[in-house]
Parts: structure tokens; sequence; C-alpha cells
């Protein structure tokens, strides 16, 4: 039995042991696609009745983590809109390219083609304050590369991460492409643009491995050319109440 088949025997009984009354049931993620590990967790997204409510939860079952996305099936437009706007679309993701463990209704069927046309439709544009918050802190993040010794390693080591990270949402922004965290990020990015997006990581390693920032700087400065140039000096911002509040 391969691992894939292996994840789908494996969430299918546990949709049936802990959620009978489900509306149905979906194996996302890296099992789905199939390629998953032994040890990898599973995604699983479950429909429920509306009076359930949604959530999130992790649990292990027959000695595999699990994570289970709960959705009643009448938050779903609402619940998927704010995936969206998020511009990583988790759960969206899960139904658009899962596997389907049950669907004796067809409520699945109707949240993967829901699921498949936000996919297709991709991420909300960044707004111009986006922007140019944007490219304000990745300007920020390419100085302190350029100027950091690798003496500095420690220091070198994060600022390089935080330059990564927010590179990768401006690229992917720029081409309406969806971003993502953890190992999705590589492949949103490369996904989004090959060749500048294959050149950034390469840079990144670089940094890790070498203490050289020279070509992840030059990339970055790529990207900045290609969204509007650097923004230093004229930058500004006002905080707003729900920034303040943490929310």
């Amino acid at each position: 039995m391969s691992d894939q088949e292996a994840a789908l025997a494996q969430a299918g009984r546990l949709v049936g042991e802990l959620f009978p009354q489900a509306l149905g049931a979906v194996l996302g993620g890296s099992a789905a696609q199939g390629c998953s590990t032994p040890t990898s967790d599973l995604d699983i997204g479950v429909l429920l009745a509306d009076s359930a409510g949604s959530g999130r939860e992790v649990i292990r079952h027959e000695g595999r983590l699990v994570e289970l996305f709960l959705n009643s099936v009448g938050d779903l437009p609402e619940f998927f809109e704010w995936d969206r706007a998020r511009r990583r679309a988790t759960v969206v993701f899960i139904y658009a390219q899962g596997v389907t463990l049950t669907d004796p209704d067809g409520h699945v069927a109707r949240t993967c083609q829901l699921a498949q046309e936000i996919v297709a439709l991709g991420p909300p544009p960044l707004t111009a304050e986006q922007w140019r918050h944007g490219r304000y802190v990745l300007t920020c993040y390419f100085d302190d590369l350029v100027d950091t010794p690798p003496s500095s390693r420690h220091e070198q080591l994060v600022i390089a991460d935080h330059v990564l990270r927010e590179a990768a949402e401006l690229l992917t922004a720029h081409h309406g492409a969806w971003t993502g965290i953890g190992k999705w990020l590589p492949r949103r990015l490369v996904a989004a643009d090959p060749d500048l997006g294959t050149a950034l990581l390469d840079g990144y390693q670089a940094v890790a491995e070498r203490a050289d920032p020279t070509r992840l700087a030059a990339k970055v400065k790529e990207l900045l050319g290609l969204i509007g140039g650097p923004l230093r000096e004229g930058y500004s911002h006002r905080w707003q109440a729900y920034e303040a509040s943490g929310t």
C-alpha cells in the first residue's frame, strides 16, 4: 500500500469513528497530492450541520497527527471569503485540491466546486497602502541585510528570513498569485515566478550556507524595481485602533 493509499484509508477511518454524522469530508494537503511521508500530518476538512459552527482542531489518531478543519455548510461562503482575503486560502485549497472521503448528499462536491472557483479567481489585489507598506518594509530589511556583517551571523540569518518572507508576499502579489507559509512559501513563490522566485530562494540559501548576502540582495533589488522601487523617506502610516489592539 502506498503512502497516499494508507493516508486515505486512515482518514476514512477517522471520519467514520469521530464524525459519523458529517455531511462530508475531504483529505487535503500533501497526503492528497501523493507527496506525503508516513510521518506527515493529515489535513482533513469536515463539513458539519449548520448548528455545529466552524473551527480547527489538532488531534492524534492511530499515532499520527491530524489537523481537522471543521466547517458548517452555512458558514462556508463567508468563511471562504475570509480565507481568500488572507491570500493563502488554506481551507479553500483543501477542498479545491483534496480527495473526497465521503459525500452522501453532494455537499462536498458543491463545496469543492466553489473552492476551485475561488482558487481560479486568485487572491484579492493589495491596496495602494498595502503596496507602500510592503515596499517600505522590504526596503528596511534590504538595508539591514546589506549592512549586517557576516560576523553577526544570528542577526544576518534572522534578517534574511524576514527578507525572504516579505519578498515572497510581494512577488506573489505582483503576479496576482497565492502566497503561503512554511513549506508552501517556496512552492507558491516558484509557481508565481519560476525565475525570480527560484533566484530569491537560492540567494537565501547562500546566506544560510556561506554567509553571503550578495545574490539575495541583488534579487530583492530587482523585485523592488518591479513594484515601484525602494521606499524610505516620504513613507508615512497612521496607526488604526485595531492595529493597536492586536486584532
